[in-house]
Protein backbone atom coordinates (compact mmCIF):
# COMPACT_ATOMS: atom_id res chain seq x y z
CA UNK A 1 0.00 0.00 0.00
CA UNK A 2 1.51 3.71 -0.43
CA UNK A 3 0.67 4.46 3.14
CA UNK A 4 3.15 1.55 4.00
CA UNK A 5 5.82 2.82 1.05
CA UNK A 6 5.15 6.65 2.57
CA UNK A 7 5.93 5.55 6.16
CA UNK A 8 9.15 3.79 5.06
CA UNK A 9 10.39 6.59 2.91
CA UNK A 10 9.50 9.11 6.11
CA UNK A 11 11.98 6.84 8.46
CA UNK A 12 14.61 7.06 5.71
CA UNK A 13 14.95 10.55 6.30
CA UNK A 14 16.83 9.59 9.35
CA UNK A 15 19.43 8.65 7.66
CA UNK A 16 21.82 11.29 8.22
CA UNK A 17 21.43 10.46 12.35
CA UNK A 18 20.87 6.63 11.94
CA UNK A 19 22.83 6.40 15.02
CA UNK A 20 20.56 7.93 16.92
CA UNK A 21 17.89 6.73 15.37
CA UNK A 22 18.94 2.94 16.02
CA UNK A 23 20.01 4.03 19.79
CA UNK A 24 16.20 5.34 20.46
CA UNK A 25 14.56 2.22 18.68
CA UNK A 26 16.71 -0.16 20.88
CA UNK A 27 15.54 1.90 23.67
CA UNK A 28 11.84 1.24 22.64
CA UNK A 29 12.42 -2.18 22.62
CA UNK A 30 13.57 -2.21 26.35
CA UNK A 31 10.89 -0.23 27.13
CA UNK A 32 8.46 -2.08 25.50
CA UNK A 33 9.87 -5.21 27.34
CA UNK A 34 9.91 -3.28 30.57
CA UNK A 35 6.38 -2.44 29.78
CA UNK A 36 5.42 -6.74 29.13
CA UNK A 37 7.33 -7.72 32.25
CA UNK A 38 4.77 -5.77 34.30
CA UNK A 39 1.60 -7.63 34.11
CA UNK A 40 3.55 -11.25 34.10
CA UNK A 41 5.55 -10.24 37.50
CA UNK A 42 1.96 -8.75 39.23
CA UNK A 43 0.59 -11.96 37.68
CA UNK A 44 3.45 -13.91 39.68
CA UNK A 45 2.92 -11.59 43.15
CA UNK A 46 -1.27 -12.42 43.01
CA UNK A 47 -0.75 -16.28 42.61
CA UNK A 48 1.79 -16.12 45.09
CA UNK A 49 -0.61 -14.45 47.45
CA UNK A 50 -2.96 -16.55 46.64
CA UNK A 51 -1.37 -19.98 47.16
CA UNK A 52 -0.30 -18.63 50.36
CA UNK A 53 -3.82 -17.56 51.32
CA UNK A 54 -5.02 -21.30 49.73
CA UNK A 55 -2.43 -22.81 52.96
CA UNK A 56 -2.91 -20.30 55.59
CA UNK A 57 0.45 -19.42 55.75
CA UNK A 58 1.52 -15.64 56.00
CA UNK A 59 4.43 -14.33 53.90
CA UNK A 60 7.24 -12.23 54.74
CA UNK A 61 8.32 -9.33 53.29
CA UNK A 62 11.29 -10.95 52.28
CA UNK A 63 9.51 -13.35 50.39
CA UNK A 64 7.56 -10.71 48.65
CA UNK A 65 10.66 -8.41 48.11
CA UNK A 66 12.43 -10.26 45.24
CA UNK A 67 9.19 -9.79 43.18
CA UNK A 68 7.91 -6.40 44.56
CA UNK A 69 11.72 -4.74 43.75
CA UNK A 70 11.46 -6.55 40.24
CA UNK A 71 8.47 -5.05 39.27
CA UNK A 72 8.85 -1.63 40.93
CA UNK A 73 11.63 -1.55 39.10
CA UNK A 74 10.27 -2.38 35.72
CA UNK A 75 7.93 0.15 36.28
CA UNK A 76 10.65 2.89 37.45
CA UNK A 77 13.04 1.64 34.25
CA UNK A 78 9.74 2.53 31.96
CA UNK A 79 8.96 5.98 33.33
CA UNK A 80 13.19 7.22 33.18
CA UNK A 81 13.27 5.35 29.25
CA UNK A 82 10.36 7.35 28.87
CA UNK A 83 11.20 10.38 29.57
CA UNK A 84 14.96 10.10 28.41
CA UNK A 85 13.19 9.00 25.09
CA UNK A 86 11.04 11.56 24.75
CA UNK A 87 13.63 14.01 25.28
CA UNK A 88 16.27 12.77 22.28
CA UNK A 89 13.12 12.17 20.16
CA UNK A 90 12.06 15.88 19.80
CA UNK A 91 15.72 17.07 19.81
CA UNK A 92 15.86 14.75 16.60
CA UNK A 93 12.63 15.49 15.25
CA UNK A 94 13.56 19.38 14.91
CA UNK A 95 16.85 19.15 13.56
CA UNK A 96 15.92 16.64 10.91
CA UNK A 97 12.28 19.24 9.63
CA UNK A 98 14.82 21.88 9.63
CA UNK A 99 17.78 20.46 7.51
CA UNK A 100 14.85 18.33 5.48
CA UNK A 101 13.19 21.48 4.72
CA UNK A 102 16.75 22.87 3.59
CA UNK A 103 17.31 20.20 1.55
CA UNK A 104 13.58 20.65 -0.49
CA UNK A 105 14.41 24.48 -0.70
CA UNK A 106 17.72 23.62 -2.30
CA UNK A 107 16.79 20.87 -4.41
CA UNK A 108 13.59 23.16 -5.44
CA UNK A 109 15.65 26.43 -6.49
CA UNK A 110 17.59 24.00 -8.84
CA UNK A 111 14.57 23.06 -10.75
CA UNK A 112 14.35 24.48 -14.27
CA UNK A 113 12.35 27.70 -14.81
CA UNK A 114 10.55 24.89 -17.01
CA UNK A 115 9.15 23.23 -13.85
CA UNK A 116 8.44 26.71 -12.28
CA UNK A 117 6.26 28.09 -14.54
CA UNK A 118 4.25 25.00 -14.11
CA UNK A 119 3.75 25.22 -10.79
CA UNK A 120 2.62 27.72 -8.17
CA UNK A 121 5.12 29.26 -6.11
CA UNK A 122 2.36 29.20 -3.09
CA UNK A 123 1.50 25.29 -3.45
CA UNK A 124 5.43 24.49 -3.37
CA UNK A 125 5.95 26.48 0.26
CA UNK A 126 2.70 24.79 1.35
CA UNK A 127 4.29 21.55 0.19
CA UNK A 128 7.66 22.52 2.11
CA UNK A 129 6.00 23.68 5.68
CA UNK A 130 3.28 21.07 5.55
CA UNK A 131 5.93 18.13 4.74
CA UNK A 132 8.58 18.69 6.99
CA UNK A 133 6.17 19.40 9.87
CA UNK A 134 4.49 16.62 9.45
CA UNK A 135 7.47 14.78 8.78
CA UNK A 136 8.62 15.57 12.73
CA UNK A 137 5.40 14.70 13.63
CA UNK A 138 5.39 10.96 12.42
CA UNK A 139 9.30 10.38 14.05
CA UNK A 140 8.18 11.80 17.27
CA UNK A 141 5.02 9.74 17.38
CA UNK A 142 7.59 6.44 16.09
CA UNK A 143 9.65 6.89 18.66
CA UNK A 144 7.30 8.31 21.64
CA UNK A 145 4.51 5.52 20.73
CA UNK A 146 4.41 3.63 17.70
CA UNK A 147 7.88 1.95 17.96
CA UNK A 148 7.30 0.40 21.51
CA UNK A 149 3.32 -0.53 19.91
CA UNK A 150 4.82 -2.28 16.74
CA UNK A 151 7.23 -4.49 19.10
CA UNK A 152 4.70 -5.46 21.75
CA UNK A 153 1.95 -6.13 19.04
CA UNK A 154 4.84 -8.57 16.47
CA UNK A 155 7.39 -9.48 19.08
CA UNK A 156 5.95 -10.31 22.57
CA UNK A 157 2.53 -10.48 21.84
CA UNK A 158 3.05 -13.94 20.23
CA UNK A 159 5.94 -14.75 23.22
CA UNK A 160 2.96 -14.36 25.98
CA UNK A 161 2.38 -18.02 24.16
CA UNK A 162 4.92 -19.01 26.74
CA UNK A 163 2.63 -18.19 29.51
CA UNK A 164 -0.80 -19.62 28.53
CA UNK A 165 -1.18 -20.59 25.17
CA UNK A 166 -5.05 -20.77 25.78
CA UNK A 167 -5.72 -16.90 26.82
CA UNK A 168 -2.71 -15.80 24.59
CA UNK A 169 -3.96 -17.89 21.30
CA UNK A 170 -7.69 -16.17 22.13
CA UNK A 171 -5.64 -12.26 22.72
CA UNK A 172 -3.99 -12.84 19.11
CA UNK A 173 -7.02 -13.72 17.24
CA UNK A 174 -8.83 -10.27 18.73
CA UNK A 175 -5.86 -8.51 17.75
CA UNK A 176 -5.62 -9.57 14.30
CA UNK A 177 -9.23 -8.83 13.70
CA UNK A 178 -8.69 -5.82 14.84
CA UNK A 179 -6.01 -5.16 12.18
CA UNK A 180 -7.92 -6.40 9.47
CA UNK A 181 -10.22 -3.88 10.37
CA UNK A 182 -8.14 -1.34 10.19
CA UNK A 183 -6.63 -2.11 7.31
CA UNK A 184 -10.12 -2.29 5.75
CA UNK A 185 -11.06 0.95 6.83
CA UNK A 186 -7.59 2.68 6.01
CA UNK A 187 -7.76 1.19 1.78
CA UNK A 188 -11.73 2.71 1.75
CA UNK A 189 -10.03 5.76 2.61
CA UNK A 190 -7.03 5.97 1.37
CA UNK A 191 -8.12 7.46 -2.65
CA UNK A 192 -10.89 9.56 -1.10
CA UNK A 193 -7.85 11.17 1.29
CA UNK A 194 -6.25 12.19 -1.61
CA UNK A 195 -8.91 13.75 -3.37
CA UNK A 196 -9.19 16.23 0.06
CA UNK A 197 -5.66 16.96 -0.01
CA UNK A 198 -6.15 18.34 -3.87
CA UNK A 199 -8.52 20.60 -2.92
CA UNK A 200 -6.96 21.43 0.15
CA UNK A 201 -3.81 22.50 -2.09
CA UNK A 202 -6.29 24.26 -4.70
CA UNK A 203 -7.70 26.10 -1.49
CA UNK A 204 -4.10 27.49 -0.77
CA UNK A 205 -3.46 28.25 -4.33
CA UNK A 206 -6.25 30.00 -5.07
CA UNK A 207 -5.57 31.94 -1.99
CA UNK A 208 -2.22 32.94 -2.44
CA UNK A 209 -2.73 33.65 -5.84
CA UNK A 210 -5.24 36.53 -4.65
CA UNK A 211 -3.23 38.21 -1.76
CA UNK A 212 -0.39 38.44 -4.54
CA UNK A 213 -2.61 40.36 -6.50
CA UNK A 214 -4.53 42.75 -3.90
CA UNK A 215 -4.16 45.78 -6.34
CA UNK A 216 -6.25 44.03 -9.08
CA UNK A 217 -8.59 42.69 -7.30
CA UNK A 218 -9.22 45.91 -5.83
CA UNK A 219 -8.90 48.06 -8.41
CA UNK A 220 -11.51 45.18 -10.57
CA UNK A 221 -13.83 44.84 -8.03
CA UNK A 222 -13.08 41.43 -7.25
CA UNK A 223 -13.48 40.99 -3.66
CA UNK A 224 -16.78 39.08 -3.56
CA UNK A 225 -15.78 36.98 -6.47
CA UNK A 226 -12.90 35.89 -5.12
CA UNK A 227 -14.09 35.68 -1.88
CA UNK A 228 -17.07 33.49 -3.69
CA UNK A 229 -14.94 31.35 -5.37
CA UNK A 230 -12.48 30.59 -2.39
CA UNK A 231 -16.23 29.22 -0.50
CA UNK A 232 -17.04 27.58 -3.28
CA UNK A 233 -13.71 25.61 -3.04
CA UNK A 234 -14.39 25.07 0.77
CA UNK A 235 -17.23 23.62 0.48
CA UNK A 236 -16.38 21.01 -2.30
CA UNK A 237 -13.25 20.31 0.56
CA UNK A 238 -15.19 19.72 3.33
CA UNK A 239 -17.86 17.58 1.15
CA UNK A 240 -14.70 15.10 0.49
CA UNK A 241 -14.06 15.10 3.93
CA UNK A 242 -17.14 13.88 5.27
CA UNK A 243 -17.33 10.21 3.75
CA UNK A 244 -13.21 10.31 5.14
CA UNK A 245 -14.17 11.36 8.78
CA UNK A 246 -17.11 9.28 8.43
CA UNK A 247 -15.15 5.81 8.17
CA UNK A 248 -12.76 6.66 10.54
CA UNK A 249 -15.36 7.62 13.06
CA UNK A 250 -16.77 3.90 12.69
CA UNK A 251 -13.04 2.27 13.14
CA UNK A 252 -13.28 4.48 16.49
CA UNK A 253 -16.29 3.35 17.60
CA UNK A 254 -14.89 -0.43 16.62
CA UNK A 255 -11.96 0.00 18.58
CA UNK A 256 -13.65 0.90 22.09
CA UNK A 257 -16.49 -1.94 21.62
CA UNK A 258 -13.25 -4.59 20.77
CA UNK A 259 -11.69 -3.15 23.86
CA UNK A 260 -14.62 -4.24 25.46
CA UNK A 261 -15.30 -7.13 24.00
CA UNK A 262 -11.42 -8.40 24.48
CA UNK A 263 -11.45 -8.06 28.43
CA UNK A 264 -14.88 -9.74 28.90
CA UNK A 265 -13.59 -12.32 26.52
CA UNK A 266 -10.04 -12.69 28.32
CA UNK A 267 -12.17 -12.64 31.90
CA UNK A 268 -14.70 -14.82 31.07
CA UNK A 269 -11.76 -17.23 29.02
CA UNK A 270 -9.64 -17.19 32.28
CA UNK A 271 -12.22 -18.17 34.80
CA UNK A 272 -13.06 -21.06 32.48
CA UNK A 273 -10.13 -21.94 32.18
CA UNK A 274 -9.51 -21.64 36.39
CA UNK A 275 -12.29 -23.38 37.09
CA UNK A 276 -10.61 -26.10 34.91
CA UNK A 277 -7.45 -26.25 36.72
CA UNK A 278 -5.56 -24.91 33.46
CA UNK A 279 -5.16 -21.30 34.53
CA UNK A 280 -3.96 -19.42 37.72
CA UNK A 281 -5.40 -16.77 39.09
CA UNK A 282 -2.13 -14.92 38.50
CA UNK A 283 -2.26 -15.66 34.35
CA UNK A 284 -6.07 -14.22 34.42
CA UNK A 285 -4.74 -10.79 35.89
CA UNK A 286 -1.40 -11.09 33.69
CA UNK A 287 -3.53 -11.30 30.75
CA UNK A 288 -6.14 -8.46 31.69
CA UNK A 289 -2.59 -6.54 31.81
CA UNK A 290 -1.69 -7.68 28.62
CA UNK A 291 -4.81 -6.79 27.22
CA UNK A 292 -5.29 -3.52 28.48
CA UNK A 293 -2.06 -2.28 27.49
CA UNK A 294 -2.64 -3.87 23.91
CA UNK A 295 -5.64 -2.04 23.48
CA UNK A 296 -4.36 1.39 24.62
CA UNK A 297 -1.62 0.41 21.75
CA UNK A 298 -4.13 -0.42 19.39
CA UNK A 299 -5.75 2.76 19.83
CA UNK A 300 -2.87 4.38 19.32
CA UNK A 301 -1.96 2.89 16.07
CA UNK A 302 -5.37 3.24 14.82
CA UNK A 303 -5.22 7.01 15.75
CA UNK A 304 -1.64 7.18 14.42
CA UNK A 305 -2.79 5.13 11.07
CA UNK A 306 -5.80 7.76 11.27
CA UNK A 307 -3.61 10.93 10.92
CA UNK A 308 -0.87 8.87 8.85
CA UNK A 309 -3.57 8.76 6.20
CA UNK A 310 -5.12 12.39 6.31
CA UNK A 311 -2.04 13.70 6.07
CA UNK A 312 -0.47 11.13 3.11
CA UNK A 313 -1.00 13.21 0.20
CA UNK A 314 0.72 16.05 1.22
CA UNK A 315 3.99 13.83 2.19
CA UNK A 316 3.47 12.19 -0.88
CA UNK A 317 3.23 15.56 -2.95
CA UNK A 318 6.62 16.03 -0.87
CA UNK A 319 8.09 13.27 -2.17
CA UNK A 320 7.20 14.15 -5.67
CA UNK A 321 9.01 17.26 -5.64
CA UNK A 322 12.12 15.55 -4.37
CA UNK A 323 12.03 13.28 -7.01
CA UNK A 324 11.52 16.05 -10.08
CA UNK A 325 14.63 15.74 -11.18
CA UNK A 326 16.31 18.94 -12.92
CA UNK A 327 16.56 18.25 -16.78
CA UNK A 328 19.82 20.48 -16.51
CA UNK A 329 22.43 19.68 -14.69
CA UNK A 330 25.66 19.31 -14.23
CA UNK A 331 26.97 16.74 -16.34
CA UNK A 332 29.83 14.12 -15.35
CA UNK A 333 33.01 15.72 -15.37
CA UNK A 334 32.16 19.34 -15.63
CA UNK A 335 34.58 21.57 -15.05
CA UNK A 336 35.04 25.27 -13.50
CA UNK A 337 35.47 27.45 -16.66
CA UNK A 338 37.32 30.07 -14.66
CA UNK A 339 36.78 33.50 -16.37
CA UNK A 340 35.62 33.71 -19.70
CA UNK A 341 36.13 36.19 -22.39
CA UNK A 342 33.22 35.77 -24.26
CA UNK A 343 33.43 34.53 -27.64
CA UNK A 344 30.02 33.13 -27.68
CA UNK A 345 29.27 30.20 -31.00
CA UNK A 346 26.49 28.63 -31.64
CA UNK A 347 26.12 25.85 -33.79
CA UNK A 348 23.60 24.40 -35.38
CA UNK A 349 21.36 24.66 -32.51
CA UNK A 350 17.62 23.50 -32.12
CA UNK A 351 15.49 23.06 -29.61
CA UNK A 352 11.80 21.93 -28.58
CA UNK A 353 10.04 22.27 -25.62
CA UNK A 354 6.95 19.73 -26.34
CA UNK A 355 8.82 17.93 -28.87
CA UNK A 356 6.62 18.52 -32.02
CA UNK A 357 6.94 22.49 -32.49
CA UNK A 358 10.42 23.58 -32.41
CA UNK A 359 11.02 26.97 -30.54
CA UNK A 360 14.50 27.28 -32.08
CA UNK A 361 15.60 25.73 -35.44
CA UNK A 362 18.90 25.12 -36.32
CA UNK A 363 20.66 28.63 -35.53
CA UNK A 364 24.17 29.11 -36.14
CA UNK A 365 26.07 32.38 -35.42
CA UNK A 366 28.98 33.53 -33.81
CA UNK A 367 29.36 36.65 -31.72
CA UNK A 368 33.62 37.96 -31.09
CA UNK A 369 34.55 39.05 -27.38
CA UNK A 370 33.23 42.55 -26.71
CA UNK A 371 30.61 42.76 -29.46
CA UNK A 372 27.31 43.66 -28.59
CA UNK A 373 24.63 41.47 -30.68
CA UNK A 374 20.89 42.55 -30.70
CA UNK A 375 17.96 39.74 -31.64
CA UNK A 376 14.79 41.01 -33.06
CA UNK A 377 11.44 39.84 -34.08
CA UNK A 378 7.61 38.95 -33.38
CA UNK A 379 6.89 37.51 -29.90
CA UNK A 380 7.34 34.17 -29.30
CA UNK A 381 10.14 34.21 -32.61
CA UNK A 382 12.48 32.38 -30.69
CA UNK A 383 15.06 35.63 -29.16
CA UNK A 384 14.07 34.46 -25.28
CA UNK A 385 14.77 31.02 -25.54
CA UNK A 386 17.52 31.21 -27.28
CA UNK A 387 19.36 33.70 -24.91
CA UNK A 388 17.58 30.25 -22.62
CA UNK A 389 20.06 28.27 -23.95
CA UNK A 390 23.02 30.61 -23.42
CA UNK A 391 22.71 30.34 -19.73
CA UNK A 392 20.69 27.13 -19.69
CA UNK A 393 17.79 27.04 -18.61
CA UNK A 394 16.87 24.51 -20.89
CA UNK A 395 19.59 22.23 -23.11
CA UNK A 396 19.47 22.14 -27.15
CA UNK A 397 18.13 18.87 -28.34
CA UNK A 398 19.98 19.27 -31.06
CA UNK A 399 23.92 21.54 -31.43
CA UNK A 400 26.04 22.75 -29.49
CA UNK A 401 26.83 26.39 -27.84
CA UNK A 402 30.38 27.30 -27.03
CA UNK A 403 31.99 30.38 -24.87
CA UNK A 404 35.76 30.55 -25.93
CA UNK A 405 35.71 27.69 -27.93
CA UNK A 406 34.30 25.13 -24.52
CA UNK A 407 31.00 23.55 -24.72
CA UNK A 408 28.69 25.31 -21.93
CA UNK A 409 27.36 21.77 -20.73
CA UNK A 410 31.14 20.76 -19.93
CA UNK A 411 31.20 23.73 -17.52
CA UNK A 412 29.38 23.16 -14.17
CA UNK A 413 26.52 25.22 -14.42
CA UNK A 414 28.09 27.45 -11.12
CA UNK A 415 30.94 28.52 -13.75
CA UNK A 416 28.78 29.33 -16.41
CA UNK A 417 26.30 31.51 -14.70
CA UNK A 418 29.23 33.23 -12.91
CA UNK A 419 30.57 34.75 -16.18
CA UNK A 420 26.92 35.89 -17.12
CA UNK A 421 24.62 38.57 -16.20
CA UNK A 422 20.87 38.80 -16.85
CA UNK A 423 18.84 41.73 -16.49
CA UNK A 424 15.20 40.45 -16.94
CA UNK A 425 12.31 42.16 -18.67
CA UNK A 426 10.74 42.00 -15.25
CA UNK A 427 13.09 43.40 -12.48
CA UNK A 428 12.01 39.83 -10.16
CA UNK A 429 13.46 42.52 -6.76
CA UNK A 430 13.86 40.74 -3.15
CA UNK A 431 11.64 42.07 -0.21
CA UNK A 432 15.01 42.75 1.24
CA UNK A 433 17.08 46.36 1.22
CA UNK A 434 18.56 47.97 -1.60
CA UNK A 435 22.00 46.83 -0.78
CA UNK A 436 20.94 43.05 -0.41
CA UNK A 437 19.39 43.21 -3.47
CA UNK A 438 22.18 44.40 -5.68
CA UNK A 439 24.78 42.42 -3.67
CA UNK A 440 23.03 39.23 -5.23
CA UNK A 441 25.52 38.80 -7.98
CA UNK A 442 28.76 39.67 -5.85
CA UNK A 443 27.87 39.55 -1.88
CA UNK A 444 31.41 40.74 -1.32
CA UNK A 445 30.71 44.25 -3.04
CA UNK A 446 32.67 47.06 -1.51
CA UNK A 447 30.63 50.44 -0.98
CA UNK A 448 32.71 51.92 -3.93
CA UNK A 449 31.36 49.24 -6.25
CA UNK A 450 27.69 49.61 -5.21
CA UNK A 451 27.70 53.33 -6.16
CA UNK A 452 29.64 53.10 -9.67
CA UNK A 453 27.35 50.38 -10.43
CA UNK A 454 24.56 52.74 -9.30
CA UNK A 455 25.88 55.66 -11.29
CA UNK A 456 25.84 53.41 -14.52
CA UNK A 457 22.58 52.35 -13.88
CA UNK A 458 21.18 55.98 -13.37
CA UNK A 459 19.76 54.98 -10.35
CA UNK A 460 21.73 57.51 -7.58
CA UNK A 461 19.16 60.05 -7.86
CA UNK A 462 15.63 58.07 -6.34
CA UNK A 463 17.72 55.96 -4.56
CA UNK A 464 19.42 59.32 -2.73
CA UNK A 465 15.45 60.50 -1.77
CA UNK A 466 14.71 56.84 -0.35
CA UNK A 467 14.64 57.30 3.75
CA UNK A 468 17.18 54.91 4.13
CA UNK A 469 19.18 54.93 1.16
CA UNK A 470 20.61 51.68 -0.27
CA UNK A 471 19.18 50.45 3.40
CA UNK A 472 15.33 50.78 2.19
CA UNK A 473 13.75 47.78 2.17
CA UNK A 474 11.90 47.62 -1.26
CA UNK A 475 8.59 45.15 -0.19
CA UNK A 476 7.26 42.49 -1.61
CA UNK A 477 9.27 41.99 -5.55
CA UNK A 478 9.85 45.78 -4.88
CA UNK A 479 6.62 47.29 -4.86
CA UNK A 480 7.57 50.49 -2.87
CA UNK A 481 9.49 51.44 -6.69
CA UNK A 482 8.26 52.58 -9.17
CA UNK A 483 8.73 49.98 -12.42
CA UNK A 484 11.76 52.16 -13.76
CA UNK A 485 13.34 52.49 -10.30
CA UNK A 486 12.79 48.79 -10.03
CA UNK A 487 14.18 47.74 -13.53
CA UNK A 488 17.47 50.33 -12.84
CA UNK A 489 18.35 48.52 -9.38
CA UNK A 490 17.98 45.16 -11.89
CA UNK A 491 20.82 46.91 -14.07
CA UNK A 492 22.65 47.98 -11.41
CA UNK A 493 22.49 44.63 -9.99
CA UNK A 494 23.49 42.69 -13.15
CA UNK A 495 26.51 45.45 -13.81
CA UNK A 496 27.93 44.88 -10.02
CA UNK A 497 28.31 41.30 -10.95
CA UNK A 498 30.99 42.36 -13.64
CA UNK A 499 30.32 39.08 -15.72
CA UNK A 500 31.93 39.01 -19.09
CA UNK A 501 28.63 38.75 -20.89
CA UNK A 502 25.46 40.65 -20.31
CA UNK A 503 22.38 39.48 -21.62
CA UNK A 504 19.55 42.51 -21.77
CA UNK A 505 16.22 41.18 -22.28
CA UNK A 506 13.78 44.31 -22.89
CA UNK A 507 15.78 46.11 -19.71
CA UNK A 508 14.59 49.56 -20.85
CA UNK A 509 11.18 48.34 -21.36
CA UNK A 510 9.80 50.44 -17.64
CA UNK A 511 11.47 53.35 -18.48
CA UNK A 512 10.67 57.00 -19.83
CA UNK A 513 11.83 58.29 -23.04
CA UNK A 514 14.30 60.83 -21.00
CA UNK A 515 15.47 58.45 -18.14
CA UNK A 516 16.04 55.50 -21.27
CA UNK A 517 18.74 58.00 -23.63
CA UNK A 518 20.56 58.58 -20.17
CA UNK A 519 20.94 55.04 -19.37
CA UNK A 520 21.27 53.74 -23.04
CA UNK A 521 24.71 56.03 -23.00
CA UNK A 522 25.59 54.47 -19.62
CA UNK A 523 25.03 50.68 -20.64
CA UNK A 524 27.24 51.79 -23.22
CA UNK A 525 29.68 52.54 -21.33
CA UNK A 526 29.26 49.63 -19.30
CA UNK A 527 28.92 46.91 -21.69
CA UNK A 528 32.22 47.94 -23.55
CA UNK A 529 34.45 45.28 -23.19
CA UNK A 530 32.01 43.08 -22.73
CA UNK A 531 29.84 40.02 -24.84
CA UNK A 532 26.69 41.41 -24.89
CA UNK A 533 23.35 40.07 -26.32
CA UNK A 534 20.32 42.75 -26.49
CA UNK A 535 16.37 41.28 -27.07
CA UNK A 536 14.34 44.56 -28.29
CA UNK A 537 11.18 45.31 -29.66
CA UNK A 538 12.23 48.56 -29.56
CA UNK A 539 14.44 49.28 -32.43
CA UNK A 540 16.06 52.87 -31.37
CA UNK A 541 17.84 51.18 -28.55
CA UNK A 542 19.53 48.47 -31.05
CA UNK A 543 20.59 51.00 -33.83
CA UNK A 544 24.42 50.91 -32.36
CA UNK A 545 24.69 47.16 -31.91
CA UNK A 546 27.30 45.60 -33.86
CA UNK A 547 25.35 43.17 -35.32
CA UNK A 548 20.93 42.57 -35.32
CA UNK A 549 19.77 39.33 -35.62
CA UNK A 550 16.55 39.05 -36.65
CA UNK A 551 14.27 35.75 -35.80
CA UNK A 552 11.14 34.06 -37.50
CA UNK A 553 9.34 31.46 -35.68
CA UNK A 554 12.45 30.12 -34.09
CA UNK A 555 14.88 30.70 -37.22
CA UNK A 556 17.41 33.19 -38.30
CA UNK A 557 15.89 34.84 -41.12
CA UNK A 558 18.39 37.68 -41.36
CA UNK A 559 21.56 39.01 -39.67
CA UNK A 560 23.40 42.15 -40.09
CA UNK A 561 24.09 46.11 -38.76
CA UNK A 562 21.32 48.03 -38.74
CA UNK A 563 21.40 50.53 -41.94
CA UNK A 564 22.26 47.12 -43.96
CA UNK A 565 19.29 45.62 -43.04
CA UNK A 566 17.19 48.25 -43.68
CA UNK A 567 18.72 48.27 -46.85
CA UNK A 568 17.74 44.58 -47.83
CA UNK A 569 14.40 46.26 -47.37
CA UNK A 570 13.10 42.67 -45.75
CA UNK A 571 11.57 41.92 -42.25
CA UNK A 572 14.05 44.18 -40.34
CA UNK A 573 12.99 46.79 -42.68
CA UNK A 574 9.66 46.55 -42.05
CA UNK A 575 9.44 46.38 -38.63
CA UNK A 576 11.87 49.57 -39.17
CA UNK A 577 9.12 51.17 -40.88
CA UNK A 578 6.38 50.38 -38.74
CA UNK A 579 8.02 52.12 -35.75
CA UNK A 580 10.47 54.89 -37.17
CA UNK A 581 8.02 55.97 -40.03
CA UNK A 582 4.24 55.51 -38.40
CA UNK A 583 4.65 58.98 -36.13
CA UNK A 584 5.63 60.99 -39.54
CA UNK A 585 2.88 59.58 -41.46
CA UNK A 586 0.20 60.15 -38.46
CA UNK A 587 2.02 64.15 -38.47
CA UNK A 588 1.53 64.14 -42.07
CA UNK A 589 -1.95 63.09 -41.86
CA UNK A 590 -3.00 65.92 -38.75
CA UNK A 591 -1.45 68.18 -41.15
CA UNK A 592 -3.28 67.24 -44.12
CA UNK A 593 -6.57 67.60 -41.90
CA UNK A 594 -5.69 71.14 -40.36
Amino acid sequence: MQFMNVYVRVLQQLGPERKLALTLVGANLALAGAQFAEPILFGRIIDVLAGAQAQNKTLSWAELMPLLGAWVGFGLFTIGAAVLVALHADRLSHRRRLAVMADYFEHVLHLPLGFHTSVHSGRLLKTMLDGASNMASVWLSFFRENCASFVALFVLLPLSLFVNWRLASLLIVLVVVFGLLTVFVLRRTEGLQGKVERYNADLAERASDALGNIAVIQSFTRVEAETSALRKVTAALLSAQIPVLSWWAMAAVATRASATLTLVSIFLLGTSLHLRGLASIGEIVTFMGFATMLIGRLEQVVGFVNWVLLILPKLQEFFEVLDTQPNVRDLPGASDAGRLTGRVVFDHVTFSYDGRRKAVQDASFEVETGQTVALVGATGSGKSTTLGLLHRIFDPQEGRITIDGMDIRDMTLLSLRRNIGVVFQEPMLFARSIEENLKVGKPDASEEEIQVALERAQATDFIAQQTDGVQTIVGERGRSLSGGERQRLSIARALLKDPPIMIFDEATSALDATTERQLQAALDAATRGRTTFVIAHRLSTVRNADRIIVFDQGRIIETGAFDELVARDGRFATLARAQFMAPEASAKDAAGVG
